[in-house]
């Protein structure tokens, strides 16, 4: 109450009132006393738009009725101001992840050691072997979308840890008191896997063109090659979320994801078409959205044409965006979990 008599004393020309996340008045403290009744105090308005409880509500609006007409403020900007707000609000998100990436950037380091080696390794042994029907492409070049897409998994899935960090740090909790939507945190975290992904995908591709593997650089390619990237990181950067605010602890988070990463890359067509897995193995492959972000690099950056059937770069992208719909809806009613 010491900020009500602040605004009482006449020391502030606005007051905002917010309330679980949310701002529910904003205004000049005599009008929105006027608002209410003569004799309304701050104390008055503080609680009449903050009283969430139904029953409680219900006995404090008989004998304090709201007002037919609500302050001005915040409730009346239009839906274009509000969207454009919300945008805004998912890049701020997305910057911060990116501000992270450039302060330290070792992580991208270490994490490409291990696509080097799937490239410099194994796709140099199974090249030899010719064990693999990948339809007409040398093996190394069926396989560069894939590690490039698995180098993007391997980012995103961990990304979610971040999220327990920023609780303890107090950082979730300031988040969960701001009026941002829940939408624009997850998708901002998305948003931001995505940009870490993409410079990822640029180490695998020089790595690959070392190689001697040809890809298509106009720019149509590129720019699909930037979507599918950012779509698959996206979406495997908000499972980790929804990994996050139900595990709640950094041990539990690392245990999980690293249980995950290694069957969605094998049960995909990273590494060996579905055609020449077993039917049921075939069945989790289609509902892999791995399998869909590999389609679509394969499509978008390999210069040759193979002989093995694709969905087509329009499915891949919508069905990847579906996904991604589904779990920010879901990671976003989660996410005040991971404070509790």
């Amino acid at each position: 109450m010491g900020l009500t008599d602040f605004a009482d004393r006449r020391l502030c020309d606005r007051v905002a009132i917010m309330s679980r996340g949310s701002v529910r008045t904003v205004g000049e403290p005599q009008r929105l006393r006027d608002a209410l009744g003569a004799n309304a105090t701050l104390e008055d308005v503080f609680e009449h738009y903050t009283i969430d409880d139904t029953a409680v509500r219900g006995a404090y609006d008989e004998t304090h009725p709201r007002p037919a007409v609500q302050p001005t403020g915040l409730a009346d900007i239009n839906a274009r101001t509000r969207h454009a707000a919300v945008q805004l609000k998912t890049i701020a998100i997305a910057d911060m992840v990116v501000r992270k990436l450039r302060h330290d950037p070792t992580e991208l380091l270490t994490r490409a050691v291990q696509p080097a080696l799937w490239l410099l390794i194994f796709g140099q042994v199974m090249s030899r072997a010719h064990e693999i029907d990948t339809g007409g492409l040398p093996y190394l070049k069926f396989l560069t979308p894939g590690i490039l897409a698995q180098s993007a998994l391997f980012i995103a899935i961990f990304n979610g840890i971040s999220i327990i960090w920023e609780r303890d740090l107090g950082i979730v909790h300031k988040f969960l008191a701001s009026p941002t939507p829940r939408a624009s945190l997850v998708l901002g975290k998305a948003l931001g896997g995505g940009v870490r992904a993409l410079v990822q995908a640029a180490v695998v591709m020089a790595l690959a063109a070392t190689l001697g593997v040809r890809m298509r650089m106009d720019p149509l390619s590129l720019a699909g090659l930037v979507l599918v990237v950012m779509l698959g990181a996206a979406v495997f950067s908000s499972f980790s979320l929804i990994i996050a605010c139900l595990v709640k602890t950094r041990e539990r988070f690392m245990g999980v994801g690293q249980l995950l990463t290694m069957p969605l890359f094998f049960a995909s067509n990273a590494i060996y078409p579905t055609a020449i897995m077993p039917r049921a193995l075939q069945v989790v492959a289609r509902l892999n959205p791995l399998t869909y972000q590999i389609d679509a690099l394969r499509i978008l950056l390999l210069s040759e044409r193979c002989s093995l059937p694709h969905l087509g770069v329009g499915i891949d992208i919508a069905v990847l965006t579906a996904v991604l719909t589904a779990l920010v809806v879901i990671s976003a009613g989660l996410y005040p979990q991971i404070a509790r």
